[in-house]
């Protein structure tokens, strides 16, 4: 009946305020992350590292997403949503602070780890906490709409750099990403915990308290209008519950689970790839640093009508068919930026890039987190996520390695393959969700 009860909730302000709060810690992850990328070069230049240095600087962050996504999505699934969202944030604004005050190039390696392990925390949670609030008509296109505050977190990463480095270094950069960490540490004790998480633990009367809380803020705001009656949804039979990791691989999940997990490791394997390095490499072409900032925002841009569509799309098309066309178009994407005749040309198909890797983040998030059932929801986001962060680590280092020997056009053509079999994963062993409420999806 909790789900009943949810589900028959219509949209209004106040999971969109839940939604905003989440979405606005995306948009200062984002920031701490995309901000390596308009940095690097300044980085490498003070402490003097080597090509391949700077790439495990760079993979230092994704070690932490790791660990990170990995272990909170398991607490998320044992413990709850909502404080190990709050824990997340702490673990963030450390690491932010660290950043700005470390002293050499290990201590900035050891900070960005502890840094990317709070936002590894924070995004199978939120993933879990908005895909369980927001009905099934709404699900897929706000999961979808709140990847988008990733470009325009990467694009504010990069106006912040531009300003900061022209009066200041790289610290005050990281320093200045730290003071949202206090503001959104308050804000997120106005998200509930998720009542279908409370049901599913056995915690009926909490639930059931939440619930009619959640049901009197929606009354509220329509107007002088009943809520509806809640459709009883069909009764599912309980086997015997298992370790929340164990879930993940029993009949009816383990294919989804390798299609995820192979659909996270490449994606992101070509994407930070790539996009750790655009900065740098532009530097090596002969552009100074604020220029490459600039060209780099100039090209992150059209991350923007890239999520929107994606967000059209997930509704329209489906899931599954708007994964395939946003990682094939970034597979071809990035092959023709590697290969590009000239600099009016590189932006070009840099545009064309940014469009399609953010499209395909935005059908990512709003399809993982529909593939599990409520009991290892988060531990499933958590694993693809962490899973995906190998690929993220592996990529910046890899390319750090190649880029002396295959130069530009190889670098990108990796890339470029890695999007390929992302994509052949979904295609092959992928389910559609679209219209479907998270219930009918379980098994």
């Amino acid at each position: 009946m909790i789900a009943a009860r949810l589900e028959r909730l219509p949209m209004t302000q106040f999971q969109r305020n839940i939604f905003l709060i989440i979405a606005t810690a995306w948009f200062f992850d984002s920031i701490d992350l995309g901000s390596l990328t308009f940095l690097l070069g300044s980085i490498k230049t003070e402490f003097g590292l080597s090509t391949a240095q700077a790439g495990l600087l760079s993979s230092m962050s994704f070690i932490g997403m790791f660990l990170g996504a990995g272990i909170s999505g398991m607490l998320a699934d044992r413990f709850g949503r909502k404080v190990v969202f709050q824990v997340s944030m702490i673990f963030w604004g450390l690491g932010s602070v660290w950043c700005a005050y470390a002293p050499d190039a290990t201590a900035l390696g050891y900070a960005r780890l502890l840094l990317g392990f709070g936002m590894g925390m924070e995004f199978p949670v939120a993933l879990a906490i908005v895909s369980e609030f927001l009905p099934t008509a709404n699900r897929g296109r706000y999961l979808a709409i709140m990847e988008g505050f990733w470009p325009l977190g990467f694009i504010a990463a990069g106006c912040l750099s531009y300003v900061l480095l022209s009066y200041f270094d790289w610290r005050a950069v990281f320093l200045a990403q730290a003071v949202p960490a206090l503001f959104l540490f308050a804000i997120r004790f106005f998200v509930p915990e998720s009542p279908r998480w409370l049901a599913d633990r056995g915690r009926y009367e909490e639930a059931d308290r939440v619930m009619r809380e959640i049901e009197a803020k929606v009354a509220a705001r329509l107007d002088g209008r009943s809520l509806s009656e809640p459709k009883v949804l069909p009764a599912q039979a309980q086997g015997e519950r298992r370790f929340s990791f164990l879930e993940l691989w029993s009949p009816g999940y383990a294919s989804r689970t390798v299609m995820i997990w192979l659909t996270w490791f490449f994606a992101l394997l070509g994407f930070y790839g790539l996009t750790t390095w655009l900065g740098a490499l532009l530097q090596e072409a002969g552009h100074s640093v604020t220029k490459s900032v600039v060209y780099t925002i100039l090209i992150s841009l059209a991350g923007v009508p890239g999520f929107i569509t994606s967000a059209i799309l997930v509704e329209r098309w489906g899931r599954k068919p708007t994964a395939v066309l946003m990682l094939l178009g970034s597979a071809v994407a990035a092959y023709l930026y590697g290969h590009s005749p000239s600099f009016g040309w590189l932006i070009a198909f840099g545009l064309v890039m940014q469009f399609f890797l953010f499209g395909m983040w935005s059908v990512l998030y709003a399809y993982t987190p529909e593939l599990y059932p409520t009991r290892a929801r988060a531990t499933g986001a958590g694993c693809a996520s962490a899973v995906g962060r190998v690929g993220s680590l592996i990529g910046p280092y890899a390319i750090g390695i190649i880029l002396p020997t295959l130069g530009h056009g190889g670098v990108f053509a990796l890339g470029a393959g890695s999007f390929v079999i992302a994509a052949a994963s979904v295609g092959i062993l992928g389910i559609e969700t679209k219209g479907k409420s998270l219930e009918a999806i379980s098994h």
